[in-house]
C-alpha cells in the first residue's frame, strides 16, 4: 500500500509569477527533479495535455507518461501519472517575502495500480524506500527551483 499524501514545501524569495515560469517549463523539469529526466508535453500547456516523461535511478530508466488535469497560471499545476495513477500537484501561495511552493503526490486511498506497486515492490526497493527517495526528490527540487528563482 502506498501512502495516501506525500508533500515537501518551501518558500521563496520570488514572486508567484517568476515562480510559476520556472515550474510550468517542463523542459525545465530534469534540472529540477532527481529523477525526471525528461518530460515532454505533447501540446500546450493546459488541462487535457499529455506529457511524455523518462525517468532514472541510478543505471535504471522507464518511460511514463501523465495528462495534466490542472493549470492556473501561478497558482497550481497538476498531473495524473498514466502508469500508476498518482497525483503529482504544484501549488504556489503568495507570501509576504514572496511564495509558498507546495509540492504534492496524493495516491487516492494509499492505492497505485497493481504493475507499479510491483515494480516498486521488486524493482525499486519496495515501497517505503521508494517513497523516500521520492520526498528527498521533492525537496531537492523545490530547493533548485528555490536557488533558481533567487538568482538576480
Amino acid at each position: 500500500m502506498a501512502a495516501e499524501l506525500l508533500q515537501a514545501q518551501i518558500d521563496i524569495a520570488a514572486p508567484p509569477s517568476k515562480v510559476w515560469a520556472l515550474i510550468s517549463d517542463f523542459k525545465r523539469m530534469p534540472e529540477w527533479s532527481p529523477q525526471c529526466r525528461l518530460m515532454k508535453p505533447l501540446g500546450a500547456v493546459k488541462p487535457g495535455t499529455r506529457t511524455f516523461n523518462m525517468n532514472r535511478r541510478g543505471m535504471l530508466f522507464w518511460p511514463t507518461t501523465s495528462v495534466l488535469t490542472e493549470v492556473t497560471p501561478e497558482k497550481k499545476l497538476a498531473f495524473v501519472v498514466n502508469e500508476n495513477g498518482t497525483e503529482w500537484s504544484y501549488e504556489l501561495e503568495p507570501t509576504a517575502t514572496g511564495t509558498r511552493v507546495t509540492e504534492t503526490r496524493r495516491a487516492a486511498n494509499g492505492v497505485v495500480k497493481p504493475i507499479s506497486a510491483f515494480l516498486t515492490r521488486t524493482v525499486l526497493g519496495g515501497m517505503d524506500v521508494f517513497e523516500h527517495e521520492l520526498v528527498d526528490g521533492m525537496n531537492a527540487s523545490l530547493s533548485r527551483i528555490k536557488a533558481a528563482a533567487e538568482r538576480r
